[in-house]
């Protein structure tokens, strides 16, 4: 049985977040290489993994599609602020299987978007999330997946699902 993962704002290549975060690394490429095995341990081939943006910050086209390959799992990107500035057809190339420019609706309950979309009280939904990065929302409709909030690693749904149970 396969499971499924979330994650967003891995921000590979991206030194200043180190700072930004404050990120545990010494640096960019034990960042980056921290990231990759994290993802690789929870996931594994037949999984699926919805990354909710920001993957990369200022990568070349070579590059994205070597760390791609390198993630475990079928890998659908939900694109963030710093992925907009590249065509679906380039994330497709580099590896993805599945690009959206919009929010991605699970199970009919859970929205999964980049940024944190608008929900109140009489919405029947959560929105699973990231962009925020350590920041969490103060409402009990919204999980925040970004790495800084789970060990620089991806979130099984099954534990997001049980929350809300």
């Amino acid at each position: 049985m396969s499971n499924i993962w979330l994650t967003s704002d891995l921000h590979i290549g991206h030194a200043n977040v180190i700072k930004y975060e404050n990120r545990p690394f010494h640096d960019v490429d034990q960042m980056n290489r921290t990231l990759i095995e994290n993802w690789n341990r929870a996931v594994h081939r037949q999984d699926r993994v919805f990354l909710l943006g920001d993957i990369f910050f200022k990568i070349n086209k070579e590059c994205a599609t070597s760390i791609v390959s390198e993630l475990k799992g079928h890998k659908t990107l939900i694109m963030g602020n710093h992925d907009r500035g590249k065509s679906i057809t380039w994330w497709k190339d580099v590896g993805f299987d599945e690009v959206s420019k919009y929010p991605i609706i699970m199970e009919k309950f859970y929205m999964l978007s980049h940024e944190p979309l608008y929900i109140n009280d009489s919405m029947p939904y959560v929105n699973v999330h990231g962009h925020i990065h350590s920041k969490q929302m103060d409402h009990k409709q919204y999980y925040n997946v970004s790495v800084e909030l789970h060990d620089y690693g991806p979130v099984n749904f099954e534990t997001i699902k049980e929350k809300y149970k």
